[in-house]
């Protein structure tokens, strides 16, 4: 076999094609010699380059290698000051040889070192230098020819360095000597000009020859002996992304669950549909990465993937994760110059141009003409993989919905919609079905999650905040008795349920008692959440005689409280923060010392892992368990020194549970409130270490409103 014989294509560009497997090894593979001018110097580039070469040097081949260092400013100024240029180049050269800080770096290293030893492989230094300017060599060229004159030539952005080959966008152009004059002749231009520049005959690039140099790579990283290089197996320089799954959990990583291996053996034996239903912070993520990982091996890594999140801040997370598994996935949304990208590599995994794909995105997004055209196009297996399921209900996602997918996978731990029963099925009927049902409950037993003690406050809506509640709620009833049953819900009372639950969530006395609790118990504790509304307050003062009539929003009022006057580190955790400030934050947090305090509003709802969280207080939660299930896992996760987690959850009632309830009291509406706030109480109370206390005050509220007996009709909503 020739290298006639290798499939080449004209370009490869890095993150659509494994350059490393596509194109290197099949063609060294044949090769009996490989010359390469790069732009950029470093023994990363030594490292790559032992994934190739092992069958080249079977073979009895030569390599020929022209890199350049790179020159600091001081490196320069150090040259035209005199310092001897030998000198100055060794040491920038030295600077750039990586430590060998894992096993199998350091296996390839001792290949490569033994390679030069036996003198396969030759380096030489390249830079330019034109009158008294020095720069570096920026060339990027390669050839590679067999023993029957067949020659490819490549030239490009890329450098021959880990992250080009698995990291950045790189782009190489490639003609190969029997396809064709025009081919034939561009790889003699490259011939001769990669000869020129070895012989140092190129004007303006000096070549400088350091055996010192490679004698310093064969000490440094010499270690066991290879007596033949006929005894290595063909695969034991390859990286894990050369094996046969193509995304693959990193060896330093625990083993998974055994609930884990259940979902994921269940997701296969159900035909690779399902959802796996997994309580908040019990590892959905890398589970559905083990699933995927399954997949993979199964169909040879010949698998095109496409992640869905609903937030852009939850797609940061996975790439974080995905890439821990040798995966580079494509970004797709509007901060990203994505389409072109998408296009390419939908068109190259269709024709079998590329082996696989991986594509990562936002529900809009997705939903996209765009990205639909593209999607519609697709050719091949293709797992389509929904986090935050239950966000997918929505009309325009489950138009997204399509027979392309040969694979699928939703992950939540609130999957039923409320008030949509419609998506609700559509997506157990898309998605095939639950694979696992992974409880809170199941996880602190199983010591997955923290155990947690929780201490409702009851907080009484003040005379006019608990008279615009039951307008309001009036309102609302008066619309709703001109619906069906089963249709959806008029926009004009979805408004109106907004501005109520804005009203529980802004109730003035929250604030009050916040900031006695803070005040006499956490003033110098850390690793607090507190959760806000999304609205403003007014006659917001806190501290009794004091009178502030403004109108602020909730969060601004608590970093004001806990900031300026109590004195504490804190700071708001948003949507408005960038990727970048919410991982300092999260760093500043995690230490404790730097930062005791974040408040946010939702950012934190889905998918965010802070688990270094001890103690959280609910200032608002709407009516829907989704919300207040996903927040309570999130203060759950474990970590190091956490024992336990505290939650407080203010309670909003309609009046105070001193005394008798008054004549004339709108008792259908109080009703309506009540029998959510006890709802979400009774849930959280459950599980809690404290639940013999949080029965107190249930029987509180119950003998009040006399719930037992009550009859009339409550409104439900």
């Amino acid at each position: 076999m020739s290298l006639a014989d290798v499939e080449v294509k004209t370009e490869y560009r890095s993150l659509l094609h494994n350059v490393t497997q596509e194109f290197y090894i099949p063609l060294l593979s044949q090769a009996m010699e490989y010359k390469r001018a790069v732009g950029f110097f470093s023994s990363t580039v030594l490292s790559q380059i032992a994934d190739g070469v092992v069958a080249l040097a079977k073979n009895g081949g030569k390599i020929k290698i022209v890199a350049s260092p790179h020159l600091s400013d001081e490196d320069i100024a150090a040259i035209r000051k005199g310092y001897e240029l030998r000198d100055v180049v060794k040491t920038a050269v030295l600077r750039e040889l990586i430590e060998t800080k894992d096993p199998f770096t350091a296996k390839r290293l001792n290949l490569l070192a033994h390679l030069i030893a036996d003198e396969i492989l030759d380096i030489k230094i390249a830079f330019t230098e034109n009158g008294s300017k020095m720069g570096m060599y920026h060339e990027k060229l390669g050839i590679i020819s067999d023993s029957d004159g067949n020659s490819v030539a490549f030239s490009g952005s890329m450098n021959e360095s880990e992250n080009a080959l698995t990291t950045n966008y790189e782009v190489i152009d490639v003609w190969c000597s029997w396809k064709g004059n025009e081919q034939s002749e561009r790889v003699t231009t490259k011939l001769a000009a990669f000869a020129s520049i070895w012989s140092d005959c190129e004007p303006n690039i000096k070549i400088v020859d350091f055996p010192e140099l490679k004698q310093e790579i064969i000490d440094r990283y010499k270690r066991v002996e290879i007596s033949s290089y006929n005894q290595i197996s063909d695969d034991e320089f390859l990286p894990l992304a050369a094996s046969a799954a193509w995304l693959r959990r990193p060896a330093h990583y625990p083993s998974y669950y055994e609930y884990q291996l259940e979902a994921i053996q269940s997701w296969k034996d159900n035909g690779y549909h399902g959802i796996f239903d997994m309580a908040t912070g019990t590892g959905k993520t890398i589970t559905a990465l083990g699933a995927l990982e399954m997949l993979s091996a199964e169909v040879d890594g010949k698998i095109g993937v496409i992640i869905v999140c609903p937030y852009q801040h939850l797609i940061e997370q996975w790439v974080e994760d995905i890439k821990s598994y040798g995966v580079t996935p494509l970004i797709c949304y509007s901060a990203y110059d994505w389409k072109r990208k998408f296009k390419y590599a939908l068109s190259d995994y269709s024709c079998g141009a590329a082996k696989n794909f991986c594509a990562i995105t936002t529900n809009d997004t997705l939903a996209s003409k765009y990205f639909q055209a593209e999607v519609d196009k697709i050719k091949g297996n293709v797992c389509l993989v929904v986090d935050e399921a239950h966000n997918f209900g929505a009309k325009r996602q489950l138009d997204c919905m399509k027979e392309v997918y040969t694979h699928r996978l939703a992950l939540s731990a609130t999957l039923e919609r409320k008030y949509d029963e419609i998506g609700t099925n559509r997506l157990l009927e898309f998605f095939g079905g639950k694979c696992i049902e992974y409880s809170l409950e199941r996880a602190i037993k199983e010591d997955k999650l923290t155990p947690y003690y929780y201490y409702p406050i009851p907080i009484e809506l003040e005379c006019d905040e608990l008279d615009e509640y039951n307008e309001l709620t009036e309102k609302i009833v008066k619309i709703l008795r001109t619906v069906k049953k089963g249709a959806k819900l008029p926009q004009s009372a979805e408004m109106l349920l907004i501005k109520r639950a804005r009203i529980i969530a802004a109730a003035r006395k929250k604030l009050k008692s916040l900031y006695q609790i803070i005040r006499n118990k956490y003033v110098d504790d850390d690793h607090i959440l507190i959760y806000c509304g999304a609205t403003t307050v007014e006659n917001s003062s806190y501290k009794e005689g004091e009178i502030d009539s403004e109108e602020h929003r909730q969060i601004d009022i608590v970093v004001k409280m806990l900031g300026n006057d109590i004195g504490m580190r804190v700071s708001k955790f948003t949507s408005t923060e960038n990727s970048k400030e919410r991982e300092q934050i999260k760093a500043d947090f995690s230490d404790g010392d730097m930062l005791k305090v974040l408040v946010a509003i939702r950012c934190l709802d889905e998918g965010m892992n802070i688990p270094g969280i001890k103690t959280a207080f609910i200032l608002a939660s709407s009516t829907n368990p989704k919300e207040y299930i996903q927040r309570r896992g999130r203060v759950l996760r474990k970590a190091k020194g956490k024992r336990f987690a505290v939650i407080y959850d203010f309670i909003a009632l309609p009046r105070s549970l001193e005394g008798i309830l008054p004549d004339g009291a709108n008792i259908n509406s109080e009703f309506s409130l009540i029998r959510r706030e006890y709802e979400r109480m009774e849930d959280f109370a459950r599980l809690a270490e404290n639940s013999s206390e949080v029965v107190k005050l249930q029987d509180k509220i119950r003998e009040y409103y006399n719930l037992n007996y009550m009859g009339g009709h409550d409104y439900g909503i």
